[in-house]
């Protein structure tokens, strides 16, 4: 698999389990962190590795 490739499904998979937290974690209570706050930041990690890898993937196809 190429690097292009592992980013876009990195990226997927980041994305889809922040969003899981960030809709199904409102009433759930942890100690340190909020978990909706911790689905956000997951979703904006992954946005950026789907972005690198259809970067990568343009880039590749073009040199």
């Amino acid at each position: 698999m190429s690097k292009a490739r592992g980013n876009l499904l990195e990226g997927i998979v980041t994305f889809v389990i922040g969003l899981g937290l960030w809709l199904f974690t409102g009433d759930v209570e942890v100690p340190v962190v909020t978990l909706t706050k911790v689905g956000i930041v997951m979703m904006c990690v992954g946005g950026v590795l789907v972005a690198s890898g259809l970067w990568q993937e343009a880039r590749g196809r073009t040199g």
